[in-house]
C-alpha cells in the first residue's frame, strides 16, 4: 500500500489543531499525520498528541525551516501539506492525493482564490497581495497558476526529494510554486473551499513585512532562474538612463564642435558600458543555468 503522510506545520494553533486533525483523519484514515510544532507556547504539540497525531519539533522559527526538516525527515509516496489553521476544508484531501498516487501528478496546489477566499478572507490587504503576487508570476514565468501562495498542497515523492528548500519563511509557497514551474513538474489545481480564522486564532502572518519578503523572493528567483530577461532588463534600463545622458551631449558637440560638460559624458559612457557588460552577464548565466536544467534531469531519471 502507497504511503500517505498528511503534515501541518504549527505555531500556535491550539484553538483549531484538534479539529484539523480529526479531519484530516476522517478523509484519509489510512494516512499517518505529522504535526511539526514551531515553537510553540500554547500548548498545541500536547492537543496533537492527544489527538493522535505524530508530534515532531522543529526550533529554526519560520515555516520555510519547517518545511525543510518535514521533507528530510518523513518518507512517504504522496505528501499532504496543510496548515494547522483549519482555514482549509478536508473534504479536496482525498481528491489532492489521488492525482499525486493514480495520477503522477507532482504538485497539486489548492486553488483558494478560484474559490471561496475573497469573500471569507478579512484580513486588509490579503486579498490585494495575493493578486500582486499571482500577476508577477504568471507574467515574469510565462505561467497561468491562480493561487501562487496557498498552503494546501499534495506533492509527489520525487517532487519532495529533490526539492531544495531555501526560504526560512512564508515566502516557502511562492519558491516552491517557481522551482516546479522552472523543472517543469507536473501541476494540476484544484478549487478548494477556505474559511477564515475561528475567533481567538490568530494569523502569524505580516502583512508588510512577509510581503516585502515574497516580493523579495520573487526578484531573487527571476534573477535565478531566468538570467538573460532579468539582466537584459537591467541592461535596457541602463542604456536609456545613459542615453538621455549622452544625447544633449552629442547635441551641443554637433552644433558647436566642443563638448562643455565633460563629467556628464563620462558618466553616460560608464553606464553604457556596464549596461554592455550586464547583457553579455546575462547570456553567461542563461547557458549556465540551461546546463544546470539539464544536469537536474538526469539526476531525476536516475531517481526515477
Amino acid at each position: 500500500m502507497e504511503k500517505i503522510a498528511v503534515v501541518i506545520p504549527c505555531y500556535n494553533e491550539s484553538f483549531t489543531i484538534n479539529e484539523v486533525i480529526r479531519n484530516y483523519h476522517n478523509a484519509l484514515p489510512e494516512a499517518d499525520i505529522y504535526v511539526y510544532d514551531n515553537n510553540s507556547t500554547d500548548g498545541t504539540s500536547d492537543i496533537a498528541k492527544d489527538a493522535g497525531a505524530i508530534v515532531r519539533y522543529e526550533k529554526r522559527q519560520g515555516k520555510g525551516n519547517v518545511m525543510r526538516t518535514m521533507f528530510r525527515e518523513i518518507d512517504a509516496d504522496c505528501y499532504l501539506i496543510v496548515d494547522g489553521d483549519n482555514t482549509y476544508s478536508a473534504e479536496s484531501a482525498r481528491e489532492m492525493v489521488n492525482y499525486v498516487l493514480n495520477e503522477k501528478v507532482d504538485m497539486v496546489i489548492g486553488d483558494r482564490l478560484s474559490s471561496t477566499y475573497f469573500s471569507e478572507n478579512k484580513r486588509l490587504f490579503h486579498n490585494s497581495g495575493n493578486r500582486l503576487v499571482r500577476f508577477l508570476i504568471n507574467k515574469l514565468f510565462n505561467s497561468n497558476i491562480s493561487d501562487i501562495m496557498t498552503g494546501y498542497r499534495a506533492f509527489s515523492r520525487l517532487f519532495v526529494k529533490n526539492y531544495p528548500v531555501i526560504s526560512k519563511g512564508f515566502e516557502i509557497e511562492t519558491e516552491m510554486t517557481i522551482h516546479a514551474l522552472d523543472k517543469n513538474f507536473l501541476i494540476k489545481e484544484i478549487p478548494v473551499a477556505y474559511q477564515d480564522r475561528v475567533a481567538g486564532s490568530v494569523s502569524k502572518l505580516n502583512t508588510f513585512s512577509d510581503g516585502f519578503k515574497v516580493l523579495k523572493t520573487i526578484a531573487r528567483l527571476f534573477r535565478d532562474y531566468k538570467p538573460y530577461a532579468f539582466f537584459s532588463a537591467v541592461s535596457i534600463f541602463g542604456l536609456v538612463v545613459a542615453s538621455l545622458l549622452f544625447i544633449p551631449v552629442f547635441i551641443e558637440f554637433l552644433s558647436t564642435g566642443i563638448v562643455p560638460r565633460f563629467p556628464t559624458l563620462i558618466v553616460s559612457v560608464t553606464i553604457y558600458i556596464i549596461s554592455i557588460l550586464m547583457w553579455i552577464c546575462g547570456i553567461i548565466l542563461e547557458v549556465i543555468v540551461n546546463k544546470h536544467r539539464q544536469l537536474y534531469e538526469i539526476l531525476l531519471n536516475k531517481k526515477g
